[in-house]
This record gives structure tokens, C-alpha cells and sequence, in this order.
């Protein structure tokens, strides 16, 4: 990727033009980290990048951003410009394209992602001290930070975002003012906030970034239901802890110090521990949001009586949290998985007195490893106590697949032809007799037959014969 964008800034150059890579590309190489991706600032105008290479893409053309694509990878290409106001908090009302760097980058967010980096000759453009700051660790706007903040109200939330996850100190006035315009967060649309906090939660530092939101007033307006978890005490004999708050960021420093491990190819626990998603990204957006939603229904039903119980905190938490996700626009299918995650997270605990049939099903379902590992972050965030999760592990280890998920002994044909009119009882008998098998009390056809004969009444028609 670098060397097709090193290669992009040699012919913009060889056409007389200026090119640099710019923003997180040249921060992330100062910080010593390695670039996603490289981006591209020039003076040659859209029209003119778009004839010196013959694979290009307009993803922003009234913004002058140009997609180059070559063999296979594509790099993003942007004209130098100045803008106009922000009427509506996100886009500018006018875009004057310039031939001076540092008018460009006077119109970018913060210090650290306004700087330069001249390939060719290995030289930084630094016109606005970010180099300073990265060494000083500090994230701070470019100018005044009211007028960076209202022209996106976006880059309030980033700002945060930045600071956790390079654990930079936000400037004075920067974070005041942050503090003076949280409200204002909620002019930014659904779907840019919740891809703002899905970064948050996945990239490894959610429990510093959940808190530094909190701290900066932005957390509230985001998710009020988060905000309340502080203060909500739990039985100390479960949660020595503390409360759910403290709670909940344990579990979600877990997932960054799991992240972390997998990472570094370590073991997170002195255990083995829950099996990795199938893609291998750890993790997953709807682990995730479980955790830091699955007892989001606490307090509602916070109650003092022999102790300190939620009852039914697992069901009012799922309706909960169905209607975050619908408010925060997540998929359909990750929304489900939450829900799930949220609704059965102590399941667990009944474990030891299901019946086969119970067991079997509560194993199978899909994104179990989901449902595991959520127990064991709540296990290591509580009362550490892993001998449930254990034995799950065990069972997964010990059970067959045809055991968990063993093929139909009968189908709706066969109750057809023993006499059983076909309608909505057919899913129960079939549920039945699959239980029945799970629980080992059948073991062929010719059971299964027999057994839903004595299970299950034929009932007469109006004929006087038998249905």
C-alpha cells in the first residue's frame, strides 16, 4: 500500500503538481505505529488526478476526493482546499480549492492529524505544532475549539476517541470546551455515532474511552441508560467489585486485556478461554455491546430485601437493550445477538439442573462462543468463580456434534401417516420427540414412533373418525 501511494505522489509530482501523505498516516508513522491505510494531499484538481491514472472512483468530488485504484489497492486523493461555514454541523457550504498546503491543513481537526509527510524526501510539513503535541501526548484542535467543534459536531466524540486510544491528555481548552457543547453530540446522525462507538468499543481501549465519555458529559446524551449503572449497588457477596458501573468497566478492561493478549499471541487467563469468532476478530461488535450493555436492566429493578436483587433484570435489560440498538441504528443482525446475549447471560447459572434436552439446545444455539465468553468477562469482573464456565467447556469438549445437534429420527410425513392431520401441533410434536432424543429416552425411528403415539391423542373429526 505504501509504496502505490509513494508511487501516485511520484507522478502527481512528475506532472508538476505538490503531493504529501496527510493526516493519521503521518501520525500513526511518527507515533511508530504502521498506517491502515495512506492518504494523499495535492494541488492538482480532481479532474486532473482523474486523468493522470486510468482506474479512479469519486467518493467526495464536491469535496475534491478522488479514489486512485491500483492493482487492487486504492488510495484516497484529496485537493488542497479551504471551506466555508458549517451551516448544518458536518458540511461546509463552500469549497475553494487552493494551491497552499497549509490552508488545507488550517481546516482539519486536530493538531496531530494536520501534518505532512513529503515521501520523496522524507520531509514533515508541521504548520500547526503536531509534532509537538504527539510528543507531549496531547490532543488539541487546530485554532479555536469552538469553531472546529460546531463546523462537525462529530469531531467532539472523535476527540475522545483519540485520547483513549493513544492515551493522550486532552489541551485545556480543548476539553472544556468538549465539556461546554456535549449536548450538541446528538446533532450528529445515529449511524455516525454508533460507528464512533463501536470504535470504541472494539479497538481496545473501552474501558478508558467509556469513562473519559462519561467524564467530558457526552456519554448521557449517547446513552443516558449507560450513565445510570453509576451508583447502583450490588450484593457484595457476588460483586465485591463494587457497583454496576465499576462493574461493567472491568468487563469491558477484560475485553481490551483479552484484545491485547490474542494480539501478542499470549494466553489472556492462566486458563484456556473461549473460542475466537470464526473471522478471528476479537472483539466482535455484538460481544461487545453485550458486555457493555448485559446489565443495563439493573437499575430498574434495583430492590432491597433479605439483599440486594434485580429481579427479572435480564428481561427488562434484553427490551432495553433492543431498543438502543433500533435507536443507534446497529443491523438487524447484530441487534438479535445482543438482545440474546443480554437476555440469556445468566443462564449459566441454572446450568448444573438443566435437563439434557435443555443443555443440549442452550449449547448449540448460534454464537454460543459469544455467550461463553460474555460469562467468563462477567465471572472475572465479579466474583471470578469460573467453575460453571468450565464446565461448559467440558460438555463442548466431551459432547458430540451428533449428540447436540442429532439428525430428525421422524418427520411430519411419518405423522401424517400414523393419522395426525397436519397443523401448528406438528412443530410441538416434532419439538417433543427432538427433546425426547436429546434427553437419550429415544434412540431410532421406530421409538420415536411409538413414543409420540403415547404422547400425543389423534383427536376425533366431526366424522366420528380420528385426526
Amino acid at each position: 500500500m505504501k509504496e502505490t501511494a509513494i508511487s501516485i505522489i511520484r507522478r502527481l509530482r512528475q506532472e508538476g503538481y505538490s503531493a504529501y501523505f496527510a493526516g493519521g498516516c503521518v501520525r500513526d508513522q511518527l507515533m511508530g505505529n504502521t498506517p491502515k491505510d495512506y492518504d494523499i494531499a495535492t494541488s492538482a484538481r480532481p479532474e486532473q488526478v482523474m486523468r493522470f491514472f486510468p482506474q479512479t472512483v469519486t467518493v467526495g468530488a464536491q469535496f475534491g476526493v478522488v479514489l486512485v485504484l491500483i492493482d487492487g489497492q486504492q488510495v484516497e486523493v484529496a485537493t488542497f482546499r479551504s471551506d466555508g461555514d458549517y451551516p448544518d454541523g458536518r458540511h461546509p457550504d463552500e469549497v475553494t480549492y487552493t494551491d497552499d498546503a497549509r490552508l488545507d491543513v488550517l481546516r482539519r481537526d486536530f493538531t496531530i492529524n494536520g501534518l505532512l509527510w513529503d515521501p520523496l524526501t522524507e520531509t514533515l510539513l508541521d504548520y500547526v505544532g503536531g509534532r509537538e503535541d504527539i510528543r507531549s501526548r496531547t490532543i488539541r484542535t487546530i485554532g479555536d475549539p469552538r469553531h472546529r467543534f460546531r463546523e462537525d459536531k462529530l469531531r467532539l466524540i472523535r476527540a475522545a476517541r483519540f485520547s483513549a486510544r493513544f492515551g493522550f491528555e486532552l489541551e485545556a481548552g480543548t476539553h472544556h470546551t468538549i465539556q461546554v457543547l456535549a449536548d450538541q453530540v446528538l446533532q450528529v446522525s445515529k449511524e455516525r455515532l454508533r460507528d464512533e462507538l463501536i470504535k470504541f468499543l472494539t479497538e481496545g481501549y473501552a474501558s478508558r474511552g467509556i469513562q473519559l465519555l462519561e467524564t467530558l458529559g457526552l456519554l448521557r446524551p449517547i446513552l443516558p441508560e449507560i450513565s445510570d449503572l453509576q451508583g447502583v449497588e450490588q450484593p457484595p457477596e457476588f460483586h465485591p467489585e463494587g457497583d454496576v458501573w465499576v462493574h461493567t468497566l472491568l468487563m469491558l478492561q477484560l475485553i481490551d486485556e483479552t484484545r491485547q493478549s490474542l494480539a501478542q499471541g499470549s494466553n489472556p487467563t492462566a486458563t484456556d478461554w473461549a473460542a475466537i469468532p470464526e473471522n478471528g476478530i476479537y472483539p466482535s461488535i455484538s460481544l461487545a455491546l453485550g458486555v457493555l450493555l448485559h446489565d443495563v436492566g439493573k437499575p430498574q429493578t434495583f430492590e432491597v430485601k433479605d439483599r440486594i436483587r434485580f429481579n427479572n433484570h435480564c428481561e427488562v435489560g434484553a427490551r432495553m437493550a433492543l431498543r438502543i440498538c433500533d435507536r443507534l441504528r446497529f443491523t438487524q443482525k447484530h441487534t438479535e445477538r445482543v438482545v440474546q446475549l443480554v437476555r440469556d447471560h445468566l443462564k449459566f447459572k441454572d446450568l448444573p439442573q438443566m435437563r439434557p434436552a435443555t443443555l443440549k439446545r442452550f449449547l448449540r444455539q448460534e454464537g454460543f462462543e459469544e455467550h461463553l465468553e460474555l460469562h467468563r468477562l462477567d465471572c472475572l469482573g465479579s466474583h471470578r468463580n469460573l467453575d460453571l464456565w468450565r464446565i461448559s467447556k467440558d460438555y463442548l469438549t466431551h459432547l458430540k456434534p451428533e449428540e447436540i445437534r442429532p439428525v430428525p429420527l421422524i418427520s411430519g410425513d411419518d405423522l401424517i401417516a400414523l393419522g395426525y392431520r397436519p397443523g401448528p401441533t406438528f412443530k410441538e410434536i416434532l419439538k417433543a420427540v427432538e427433546d425426547a432424543q436429546l434427553d437419550l429416552v429415544i434412540h431410532d425411528r421406530a421409538q420415536a414412533l411409538n413414543w409420540v403415539e403415547s404422547h400425543f391423542e389423534r383427536k376425533p373429526t366431526s366424522s366420528g373418525g380420528v385426526q
